[in-house]
């Protein structure tokens, strides 16, 4: 169930314990919760436990969709009904998102993403030995997921091989994972006039007249220029067979994995990914629904937690820590002997300006308590309509005023988190405690662990990503040339450091490592 064991797998399974026992309560009926939200957690709670009326349904449900995606047949159809089939998540050849504007983060932008690849990084096509076995391993996957559809034996076999074949077009001007390592890079501003012409037969100019209307936006943030430069020769009409069949397997594979169908489907959609992290095991049925309320409710559920099982003497303590490291980290800067007056200024500024977010907030997003969840509404009904609801709120703020305040974890998740787009790090409940943190600890002990993790996230600010950003999060160059010369040198040696390392089988790539190493001996 695991790939990996530690100290916080463990402290996520204790969190993961509580919170599955407090459903099960509620469930029962035991205690009602004191969140009113929380009601309309257990109703899909209790839906998601209701694995007969789920296998039963099987990928019916979706068959609507599919029939949809088969019936297409040309780039004009597609086109026709692009909204429908955005809403309705089918996959699409381009990943579209609404985040912050990397150059003013008070605002958000409309970003184009490659999509996803069959295999993990595009490394992997260029070595024939892993290729092979990861397709061996994904081919496998495919036909047990295929076999409960409505496609015949033989477009089974097609539609596998066509979705090898668009991927292979896919992968050669996409992203790799050394593209991503300096992600500061990725934010390319293009006028939408640009972008509609390198989208070539895609009519993105169309959906997003018919998301925004007048509100379409004038400008994109493109993460990867080079593949969308390419796009015509991927999406058009001669390869539109391959794209379509593509598509369908996509999104049939996106709706198992994601835990909207069956129990079995999630289960056959987990094969390959679980192969290739060595997890030998499904967890029970309990927690695979846990897991799905974790991620959908999760700013609800936080809040919950962060209220049941943290106390406001933790938070005030662990704030206090946080503002001591900031203050010695600001020593320390003073102290640097190859940077500037003015780069020090400005590094000193930025971490006077980091927002602290300790063990969860005091209220969600009111968006969550439109997530109704019916009681006559059958498992799927209920799921789809709650990432519908979702999808179209995250799309419906693009032009509104960036959330500033929002957290990037919530509380009952054991994970610390830099922000650089809000200059702020947030630590959320379930990691403050044993054997992190604890109020009876020592301070040596709580610095030796938690201390450590406050000192990691602050140290993101500056490595070779968020060195970038300043201090409301904006992407800018505020160092004095020189110095960030002597930077990047310092960088290059923490790569050297790691790089060709055995590990496991293979050899540390100390480009990919190089940001979680600095802020490793940062924390340290």
């Amino acid at each position: 169930e695991w790939p990996a064991t530690g100290c916080g797998n463990l402290l996520a399974k204790k969190v993961d314990d509580q919170l599955m026992s407090d459903l099960s309560g509620f469930a029962e009926g035991k205690e009602p919760p004191d969140l009113p939200i929380m009601e309309d957690v257990v109703r899909l709670y209790k839906k998601a436990l209701d694995t007969d009326a789920r296998t039963e349904a099987g990928m019916k449900p979706l068959y609507p969709l599919l029939r949809k995606i088969k019936s297409i047949t040309t780039v004009k159809e597609f086109n026709e009904n692009i909204l429908d089939l955005f809403y309705a998540r089918a996959e699409f050849p381009l990943t579209l998102d609404v985040s912050e504007d990397w150059k003013n983060t008070s605002r958000y932008a409309l970003w184009i993403w490659d999509p996803g690849l069959l295999l993990p990084d595009t490394s992997y096509y260029e070595k024939p030995l892993a290729k092979a076995y990861m397709l061996f391993l994904l081919k496998r996957m495919a036909r047990g997921l295929v076999m409960h559809s409505e496609l015949t034996r033989q477009e089974q076999r097609q539609y596998i091989r066509d979705t090898i074949a668009f991927d292979d077009l896919l992968r050669r001007n996409a992203l790799s994972n050394s593209d991503w390592a300096n992600y500061y890079q990725l934010y390319h501003p293009m006028p939408a006039e640009e972008v509609y012409r390198l989208s070539g037969d895609l009519d993105l100019k169309g959906l997003f007249e018919k998301l925004y209307g007048d509100g379409a936006p004038k400008t994109f943030a493109v993460a990867n220029p080079r593949f969308l430069k390419s796009f015509k020769d991927i999406f058009n009409e001669k390869n539109f067979p391959l794209f379509i069949h593509w598509c369908y397997l996509r999104t049939v594979y996106n709706y198992a994995y994601a835990q909207d169908l069956s129990p079995e489907l999630y289960a056959i959609s987990s094969q390959y990914i679980d192969n290739l992290m060595g997890i030998k095991a499904m967890p029970p049925i309990e927690k695979q629904a846990y897991r799905l309320l974790f991620h959908m409710f999760d700013q609800p559920i936080g809040v919950y937690y962060g209220r049941k099982y943290f106390g406001e003497a933790a938070r005030a303590d662990v704030t206090s820590m946080v503002e001591k490291i900031i203050e010695t980290y600001k020593e320390r800067v003073r102290k640097n002997d190859f940077l500037a007056e003015e780069t020090k200024e400005k590094a000193i500024l930025k971490l006077s300006s980091i927002k602290i977010r300790m063990g969860y907030p005091d209220s969600y997003d009111p968006m969550f308590d439109t997530l109704k969840v019916k009681e006559d509404d059958s498992y799927f009904e209920a799921v789809q309509s709650i990432r519908v609801k979702k999808l179209k709120h995250k799309f419906g703020r693009l032009n509104e005023p960036a959330n500033r305040g929002e957290w990037t974890l919530p509380g009952h998740m054991v994970e610390a988190h830099y922000d650089k787009s809000k200059n702020a790090v947030t630590f959320p409940a379930a990691i403050l405690q044993k054997p992190f943190y604890s109020v009876d600890q020592k301070i040596e002990e709580n610095l030796s662990g938690i201390g450590t993790i406050i000192g990691h996230e602050i140290s993101h600010a500056f490595d070779n990503n968020g060195a970038h950003f300043d201090e409301n999060g904006n992407l800018f160059d505020w160092w004095k040339e020189e110095d960030f010369k002597k930077f990047e040198e310092l960088t290059k040696g923490m790569i050297e450091q790691f790089d060709g390392i055995p590990f496991h089988g293979g050899k540390v790539n100390g480009k990919l490592v190089v940001s979680e190493n600095v802020a490793d001996a940062g924390g340290m």
